[in-house]
């Protein structure tokens, strides 16, 4: 069977993990050293603070995520010690995929699909989550790399050098990851993501062919469109096996 692309990247938070899940659980906890917080109204905020320290002169990701916090707080009126405003960091490597993200994974390493993160976080936070996966990645590219953050260019411009990189070893006989397609084109690439923001506008922006794992059932946020769209990565891996 020939399938549509060779290697598929990820986002990682919010496409393979749970985050959302994991920051509530992270600020429920924070209530018994902080004292009661409205968890739904300090999502939605963290949400809309965290884009903007992104944009800020680049920082470490534990770094944005604790300036986060803290605005949070402080919008919140919310009595944060300024010792304990890591807390949402520290909970990072505790957060769960998705029900269907191993299996999903699994599916699509077993067709022969090379496997990839692009990831808005610090190198050892992305050690510590990749624990929670049983498929292995040939192309990892964190904040930290590029320094920089999506939907800034810089994620999808290494993957593109690393995967040229692969396909270039695969042809010389070098050694490398393991390369289980390899056609006269060179590798094909999908990049998928639950983030419109952070990954749909930036890849289709640069020609990067992507898939929306809409989990949420969002509309489009601006004029990009993907070329697939899926509620869950269970019907990308699908779509990805079974219809050459």
């Amino acid at each position: 069977m020939t399938f549509p692309y060779d290697v598929v990247t990820f986002d990682c938070y919010g496409t393979l993990v749970d985050w959302e899940t994991g920051l509530r659980e992270a600020f429920v906890a924070a209530a018994a050293f902080a004292g009661p917080v409205d968890v739904d109204r300090a999502v939605a905020l963290y949400l809309e603070i965290e884009r903007v320290v992104e944009h800020e002169p680049y920082q470490s990701y534990r770094g944005v995520v604790t300036e986060t916090t803290r605005r949070v707080a402080a919008r919140l009126g919310w009595r944060l010690a300024d010792a304990r405003a890591g807390f949402v960091a520290d909970s990072i490597p505790g957060w769960r995929p998705f029900r269907d993200t191993n299996p999903a994974l699994r599916r699509l390493t077993d067709a022969g699909y090379t496997l990839g993160i692009l990831s808005n976080v610090d190198d050892d936070v992305l050690a510590w989550t990749r624990r929670h996966f049983t498929a292995k990645f040939e192309v990892v590219v964190s904040a930290e790399d590029v320094g920089s953050y999506k939907p800034a260019p810089g994620h999808f411009i290494r993957a593109h050098e690393i995967i040229r990189e692969i396909e270039a070893n695969a042809r010389a006989g070098r050694p490398g990851p393991p390369v289980a397609r390899l056609g006269p084109e060179g590798l094909r690439w999908l990049h998928a993501a639950q983030s419109y923001f952070h990954d749909v506008e930036p890849a289709r922006a640069l020609g990067i062919p992507v898939a929306w794992v809409n989990r949420k059932g969002e509309a489009p946020a601006g004029a990009a469109r993907p070329d697939a769209e899926f509620r869950t990565l269970e019907g990308l891996a699908t779509w990805l096996t079974e219809n050459p």
